[in-house]
């Protein structure tokens, strides 16, 4: 009989341990999940900023994300400097087809000639931002590529680099052995920092492929930072990410955009294709530009198309 009590009382004491462990650990949860909020909700406000333009001509209803339409995003990677909007030196688009789960991510070269929309002259592509910003920029990729742009996404490159380092570093195949910036990038898998991976992006005179070589490193570089933003790992490092967000990214993605899109776009990231737009290099007026014939800027434009579910 006292056996039994011992024992009754053993297992009394072990079952209010475990409820005050089990207690704290919900509490710890609780704590965790809530500053991960916390600093999410500050970085997205920083982050946020709506643009003066209408609804896009190229669609007859605005996209709703809640629906799972497939939409697109313009992004500018910008370097900004004193006294000047600077240029917006990367330009990709992205499109994202959820029910397709695939990303096709195209970068348009910077030298690109094509109509400024808004100013009514042909010049380089990545000038419509010092023209007229965000707005312009998107106006005119619109107008080259005759594709909605739903969203924009605008990285300072100065700050990309305490990005990559937010999320431990990124590792890209590099295919072309070189040094820049100090660093020197041997041939295949190779693991950058942030002052590496901006070095690595920048690029452009040693590669043989010119502005496309740099391109297919830009591209390389986003698809690592975004598999290393959203691996697990990533968790415990969510103050220096949100933090590296809000200093140098800008976009017009509401809060509760963002989160419907990782509640139903999450597996068209697992299949980013990367496009290419082709062009032949000339001189106007000793100006240096990338002329892209309309043959292929149609191939290109009805890929895109598909992909959004375009008509």
């Amino acid at each position: 009989m006292r056996a039994d009590k011992h024992t009754g009382k053993k297992k009394r004491k072990w079952l209010r341990l475990t409820g005050v462990i089990f207690l704290l650990l919900m509490i710890a949860i609780g704590a965790y999940i809530y500053n991960v909020y916390s600093s999410l909700t500050n970085a997205v406000e920083t982050m946020h900023q709506p643009i003066d333009r209408d609804q896009s001509s190229k669609r007859e209803q605005k996209v709703t994300i809640e629906s799972k339409e497939p939409f697109s995003v313009l992004m500018l990677g910008v370097d900004e400097r004193p006294g000047d909007k600077g240029r917006s030196d990367t330009m990709i688009v992205l499109t994202v087809n959820p029910e397709l789960n695939s990303t096709k991510m195209l970068s348009i070269p910077r030298d690109t000639r094509t109509e400024i929309i808004g100013k009514g002259f042909e010049d380089k592509i990545n000038h419509a931002y010092a023209f007229g910003g965000v707005e312009m920029s998107i106006d005119t990729v619109e107008e080259f590529l005759d594709i909605p742009i739903d969203y924009y996404i605008q990285v300072n490159m100065d700050g990309f680099e305490d990005i990559v380092n937010a999320v431990g570093g990124v590792d890209v195949n590099n295919s072309l052995a070189f040094s820049a910036g100090g660093h020197n990038y041997p041939e295949g898998e190779i693991t950058l920092d942030g002052k590496e991976a901006l070095s690595y992006v920048r690029m452009r005179k040693q590669d043989p492929n010119n502005d496309f070589g740099r391109q297919q490193r830009q591209r390389e570089v986003i698809q690592g930072v975004i598999r290393k933003g959203a691996s697990f790992s990533s968790l415990t490092r969510f103050d220096d990410i949100f933090e590296a967000l809000g200093k140098n990214v800008k976009t017009n993605m509401t809060f509760e955009e963002m989160t419907d899109i990782q509640q139903h776009y999450k597996n068209a990231g697992k299949d980013m294709q990367q496009l290419q737009l082709n062009g032949s290099g000339t001189k106007i007026d000793k100006i240096y530009y990338l002329i892209v014939e309309e043959e292929e800027r149609q191939r290109v434009q009805n890929e895109l198309k598909d992909h959004l579910g375009l008509k």
